[in-house]
């Protein structure tokens, strides 16, 4: 991998952790989510009308595929309403690669070396301890099954698209068509349920939206030109940086606590999801 893609890929990294981040960041982090994701589906439907149309049989993958990308915002910005940053993320992000690893092995999709089983189990033990702070520092306890429950979310959807993409014929229009549709049934069916509340925002609040979605798709698409250049392995890998970044952002930025068994937690997840991906 030469440094120009390293540093590309770091670069997405970053604004995955950096979207995250933003809707962290204010008030309401449902409200939050519903404005990045309408402006996510601007983004997409953009792209998905710059491209060929996915093959027919591809349609069941992406009302699919939508669907369970509704689950994952819905589970991640609950879960931001419960916690920190630093909390949160690591634990989505670390705990999705574990669960595709063990039903692939349960379900003898792939073979499963013993780096990647060492990689499971030093990923599990950095989860448990990141979990374990929640109760010692005092966090909201609810945070846990939300931040799991968007884990399972990623968990599908990688699963899902994976196959969704290859039916379609075209993946880059594919995955377009899957935002337009998980930003709209997400912001439809929260604005049924919240009101027009959720759409109630300043400017800046709609800037920040935006930034938010050109971060999202940024960190995608720089990712999938990565991935046609260097390794997916490599690509996939350091990708997972951001839990780092993740991490960063929120002590430093956010002023959350950053404790040394927090530290341990976090450096531990992102060595589990490394060795998953060798």
């Amino acid at each position: 991998m030469s440094l120009s893609i390293m540093l590309a890929v770091l670069g997405a990294a970053f604004l995955h952790a950096l979207w995250n981040a933003l809707i962290r960041l204010g008030g309401s982090k449902i409200r939050a989510m519903v404005m990045l994701s309408l402006m996510e589906a601007v983004v997409g439907l953009v792209v998905a009308l710059s491209r060929p149309m996915p093959h027919l049989e591809a349609i069941w993958w992406i009302l699919g595929a939508g669907v369970v990308h509704f689950g994952y915002k819905f589970f991640l910005a609950h879960a931001y309403e419960q916690g920190d940053l630093s909390r949160v993320y690591p634990i989505a992000r670390g705990s999705a690669p574990m669960m595709v690893a063990i039903v692939s092995a349960a379900l003898a999709i792939d073979a499963i070396s013993g780096i990647e089983y060492a990689g499971i189990a030093v990923l599990g033990l950095g989860i448990a301890l990141m979990a374990r702070g929640v109760f010692t520092d005092g966090e909201s306890r609810r945070l846990l099954p939300y931040a799991m429950g968007s884990a399972l979310a990623t968990a599908t959807y990688t699963l899902v698209d994976g196959i969704g993409a290859r039916v379609s014929g075209e993946p880059v229009g594919y995955v377009a068509w899957v935002m337009v549709l998980g930003g709209v049934f997400f912001a439809a069916v929260m604005i049924a349920q919240r009101g027009s509340a959720m759409l109630r925002a300043s400017g800046r609040e709609w800037g920040i939206a935006g930034v938010g979605a050109a971060a999202s798709y940024g960190a995608y698409a720089i990712s999938i030109w990565a991935m046609t250049r260097a390794p997916i392995a490599l690509v996939a890998t350091l990708r997972e940086t951001s839990i780092l970044f993740a991490v960063l952002i929120g002590w430093l930025v956010f002023g959350e606590k950053m404790r040394t068994s927090k530290a341990i937690a976090a450096g531990l997840i992102v060595v589990g999801v490394v060795l998953t991906r060798v």
